[in-house]
Order: structure tokens, then C-alpha cells, then sequence
């Protein structure tokens, strides 16, 4: 018989789904070199698997609530972080939050719990985050899965042929970004860093993510990697590259929907999960 455990994210109470019997989720917290406190939560045994979300998510709302963490956890120990600024980590000063700079707060959480290597998972801003990592520390990667996110072409030439992807969106992703907003904006004012304003609010390359991606030679990865994209989410344009290059590429496009609903807990369908779950089942060290 599973357990559901009930988790506070965002204001709205959710339960974690498919949570092995007898297992509930710990939490901790971890100290990162610029001195920000960085909250993560530990579940299951096994070869660990890190969770990283997306932009404005956090780690219980993400992955918890729509039931993948509760999946892999059956076989694996799933390590969630917080990233900074989300869910109940510190925000930085400034709201800083570059890329590389959370791909670091990662490797620090991987040393603090003696995590040598890892399955790495991350979802739209998780995913640029696994992204660095697969660029800077290859070395602590079993493999690396993707959802909402991928490496695109960069040379014109390649761009060009990359098939054009369907138009549109799932009719739910409007509904879906409204309620997202909504309740960040409720965080941000609980949490008091909604008082940012447009005079004091970094621009892109001054705090934030620069926008640069980082330099990688897929023909030397040879991890397994995984996408995950919603059919409305640009699938061609972000894997085209992927599926010409990487060694060992595997892409599932999920059939109507969009970048919310391809994620989002009530809209996530079963494929995006057993897809997960079968990638890193399989490609457990023997």
C-alpha cells in the first residue's frame, strides 16, 4: 500500500503521489560556498538521482507532487534541490541566479551528501542548470535527462534544416500560466521579495542568466541522454542537434501537450514519467 504525505508549495497543498510504503521524504539544508542556505529533500535508497526545477518551481511542487519523485524512488534515491532564489532556499542578493552558478550549488549538495556520481534530471531552467553540469562535470554523471528543455544548433547551416515543429498549444497552457503566476506572485509577497522593482531589478547579463549556453562537443559525450518535450514545446529545434551528434540519444516528444502541461501536477501525462523511470532503471550501473 503507498503513502501520500501533504506538502505546502506555492500556498496550495498538494499530496506526493506513489511514495513507496513506509517512506517519507526528509529534508535538509546546506550552506554553499557564497553562504546561501540551499534546502533540498532526500527520498529512497539506491544509486541517487538529482531533481533539478524549472524557473519559479521548486522541488516538492515539481517533482513530488506529480508523482515522479514517488516513481523513481522506488529504485533510487532521489536527492531534490531548492534551487536558490525557490521553494525554501535563500534568495541571492540581487535575485542573482546565473546558470552556472546553481550548476555549482549542485555539485556542492552532491559533495555534501558523498554523492560521487548521479543520474541528473532537470525540467526548462533545471534543464539549462544539467546542462552546465554536463559541460563543467561530466565525470559525475551517470546520465543526464532533459524535460522542457535541449541543445539547440548553432550553426546556421544545421538550423536550416531542422524540421519545423507544430504550431499551437495544449488549450489548458493559458489556464495553466495563470494559475502559476498567481501563486508566485502570492511566494514572492508571503516571502517579501516582491518588492522588486524595475530600477533595482538586474538585466539579463547582469545577474541573472547571461543567455549564453555553454561550450559542448556532443560527439565526446558518451553518457545516455534523454529528452522530454511536449509536441507545442519546439521538440525539433531543441534536439535536432542532439539526435545528429550524441552517441547515445534517446527523444520522446508527449503527444498535445505544451511546456506547463508537459510537467504540471493533474496535467503530467503517465508517458513523461515511465519514460523516466525506464531511462534510469536501465542505465543503472551494473
Amino acid at each position: 500500500m503507498k503513502r501520500a504525505a501533504w506538502l505546502l508549495v506555492l500556498g496550495v497543498s498538494l499530496v506526493v503521489r506513489d511514495v513507496p510504503a513506509g517512506s517519507v521524504p526528509s529534508h535538509g539544508y546546506l550552506v554553499v560556498a557564497d553562504g546561501l542556505k540551499i534546502h533540498y529533500v532526500v527520498l529512497g535508497h539506491g544509486t541517487p538521482v538529482i531533481l533539478i526545477h524549472g524557473a519559479g518551481g521548486s522541488a516538492e511542487g515539481n517533482w513530488f507532487a506529480n508523482g515522479i519523485a514517488g516513481a523513481l524512488a522506488k529504485n533510487h534515491r532521489i536527492v531534490a534541490i531548492d534551487c536558490r532564489g525557490h521553494g525554501k532556499s535563500d534568495d541571492p542578493a540581487g535575485n542573482s541566479m546565473p546558470n552556472r552558478t546553481m550548476a555549482d550549488d549542485v555539485i556542492e549538495l552532491m559533495d555534501h551528501l558523498d554523492v560521487a556520481k548521479a543520474h541528473v534530471h532537470g525540467y526548462s531552467m533545471g534543464g539549462a542548470i544539467a546542462e552546465q553540469m554536463l559541460a563543467r562535470y561530466p565525470e559525475r554523471l551517470i546520465t543526464v535527462a532533459f524535460g522542457g528543455w535541449g541543445i539547440p544548433e548553432t550553426d546556421p547551416e544545421m538550423k536550416a534544416k531542422v524540421p519545423p515543429d507544430k504550431e499551437g498549444a495544449d488549450p489548458k497552457e493559458a489556464e495553466l500560466y495563470a494559475r502559476f503566476r498567481e501563486k508566485l506572485a502570492e511566494r514572492k509577497k508571503a516571502s517579501g521579495s516582491g518588492q522588486e522593482t524595475a530600477a533595482n531589478r538586474p538585466k539579463r547579463g547582469e545577474g541573472r542568466d547571461d543567455g549564453s549556453r555553454p561550450k559542448l562537443d556532443l560527439a565526446k559525450v558518451k553518457i545516455p541522454v534523454l529528452a522530454i518535450n511536449g509536441e507545442f514545446d519546439r521538440p525539433n529545434a531543441k534536439t535536432h542537434r542532439m539526435q545528429r551528434e550524441l552517441a547515445n540519444f534517446t527523444s520522446v516528444v508527449l503527444p498535445g501537450k505544451s511546456h506547463l502541461s508537459a510537467i504540471v501536477t493533474g496535467s503530467i501525462p503517465a508517458l513523461y514519467t515511465d519514460t523516466l523511470v525506464q531511462f534510469i532503471d536501465s542505465n543503472d550501473p551494473k
